[in-house]
């Protein structure tokens, strides 16, 4: 296929339109990253950050055997995570070499998101959760600051508690001048009556705190943040070791698969539901690496239950009060059989516990805080503020951009990912070469394309920030976005 004798300069030179990359990575240096945790939190922190490392997650399981592994249900690790290609290795960790192969790539500008922070950002520990992050911010925008025409960092931030998302966001964006943030888009806490009445297992009884949606705190404050400061929260968290389904104890790929795709998720439907895009519609969010193809099918399957199960149809159709019960004793009698027929009298009074349980009838609309009167209603508070980073070689971007397959004829807002820096990624070179090849197996249009790379990813910074790209080499095509949608 022709495509595959292209190179990302040769993509690009084909293009009227810029190449956006919305998630790629750097990797940290460790030893850097330990100098800057020394300056901002000083020696004991980073001492103790240290002589911890063999308890992260990323490295506990190597110092454990088979029978605790399984004893206490070990997730196993990832490894092997960046490419072996010297040139590709030390790219990752160089932004000034990064900056120099940009235009081999075909990329013109990239976001630039952690590796390690992602780990950091629900630490369990507050105060070393909070030292890392900001440690890791520090060290992102110092090394990248000379770049910020073609690249910039985006900031991790912590969420914990509103307080702590809040100074971090403020330390990030007001003190270093960073543009983007990704957020710890749920936190896992003790179970409540574990930690009161046995605290000693509360490490092991925890639930998911989805922020939004039946939380114990209140997040407004961060989500009106983000709109004053004017930047667009992106979540880039997943399920990999967080959940049953994604918890082997000896096998990676098990993990991984489809892990980013459950937990932005979970993260959208609790924004979705938990009404954030009602109650602030200029607020911007992007999921990044679970792809398009779960945004498609939650959306839909979102829709289809609103069509189904907002109140009014609830109480047009599934009311139990609209069943006429001698009607039904009438058919029992009739159609019964030995078996059901007499039951009739009982069916007259009603059917039971598992069918009738006591509904409080306050609180059975799922969509009251959408305010959304009709479907199309509810779409636009889904399709206009959600964005989906997707992996170039994710086919199933296709879905996002097909009309055929979304409620309304609606295209989800997809953009491209490079995974930049990580295993996904084990040839640099191809990683837009690659993504192309969708448009030459006719999965998408060249119109499709632009969106994927470019439109989309600068539409949901620019309408947050219209001065998002201002100094940068896609500076003026932006502006040419920003004031298309004014």
């Amino acid at each position: 296929m022709s495509g595959k004798e292209l190179t990302g300069a040769d993509v690009r030179a084909k293009l009227g339109h810029p190449i956006i990359d919305a998630d790629g990575h750097i990797v940290e240096s460790e030893f850097a990253l330990l100098d800057v945790l020394k300056e901002v939190a000083g020696p004991d922190i980073a001492g103790r950050f240290e002589k911890s490392l063999k308890e992260l997650a990323l490295h506990r399981w190597y110092h454990a055997d088979h029978a605790t592994r399984e004893d206490v249900r070990m997730c196993r690790p990832s490894f092997w995570a960046v490419p072996a290609n010297t040139l590709d290795r030390a790219t990752a960790m160089l932004p000034n070499l990064l900056r120099e192969r940009l235009d081999e790539l075909g990329i013109d500008f990239m976001l630039a998101y952690t590796t390690y922070g992602l780990n950091f950002i629900t630490f369990p520990e507050t105060e070393m959760r909070r030292a890392l992050c900001r440690a890791v911010n520090k060290l992102n925008w110092e090394v990248l600051k000379g770049h910020a025409d073609r690249i910039t960092p985006a900031a991790v931030i912590p969420t914990y508690t509103p307080q702590e998302a809040l100074e971090e966001i403020d330390y990030a964006v007001k003190v270093l001048g960073m543009k983007a943030i990704t957020v710890a888009g749920y936190q896992r806490r003790p179970l409540p009556k574990v930690a009161r009445e046995a605290p000693q297992w509360a490490p092991y009884a925890t639930y998911l705190d989805y922020l939004t949606l039946d939380s114990e705190y209140d997040y407004d404050p961060v989500w009106q943040k983000c709109v004053d400061l004017g930047v667009a929260p992106t979540s880039h968290v997943g399920m990999f070791g967080g959940s049953a389904t994604h918890q082997s104890i000896s096998n990676y790929s098990f993990n991984h698969a489809g892990h980013f795709a459950a937990g932005n998720d979970m993260v959208c439907r609790a924004l979705y539901l938990g009404g954030v895009t009602a109650r602030f519609p200029k607020l911007k969010f992007g999921f990044l690496e679970g792809g398009a193809g779960f945004g498609s099918m939650i959306y839909n399957a979102l829709i289809e239950r609103f069509e189904k199960r907002n109140v009014r149809a609830l109480r047009r159709t599934l009311d139990p009060a609209l069943t006429d019960r001698n009607q039904m004793a009438a058919y029992f009698a009739k159609y019964g059989g030995e078996r059901l027929g007499p039951k009739a009298e009982l069916i007259r009074k009603g059917e039971g516990y598992m069918a009738q349980p006591p509904e409080n009838e306050h609180t059975i609309d799922d969509f009251a805080k959408l305010g959304a009167r009709t479907p199309a209603e509810a779409a636009d508070l889904f399709v206009e503020n959600f964005y989906f980073g997707a992996e170039g070689e994710d086919k199933l971007t296709a879905l996002a951009f097909d009309r055929r397959f979304n409620h309304f004829g609606r295209q989800l807002k997809a953009m491209f990912g490079s995974d930049l820096g990580h295993w996904d990624v084990p040839v640099m070179a191809r990683v837009v070469t690659e993504t192309y090849e969708m448009v030459e197996d006719g999965m998408i249009t060249p119109e499709d394309f632009r969106k994927f790379t470019f439109t989309n990813v600068a539409e949901m910074y620019t309408a947050m920030n219209p001065d998002f790209f201002k100094g940068t080499v896609v500076e003026k095509d932006c502006a040419a976005i920003a004031t298309r949608r004014g």
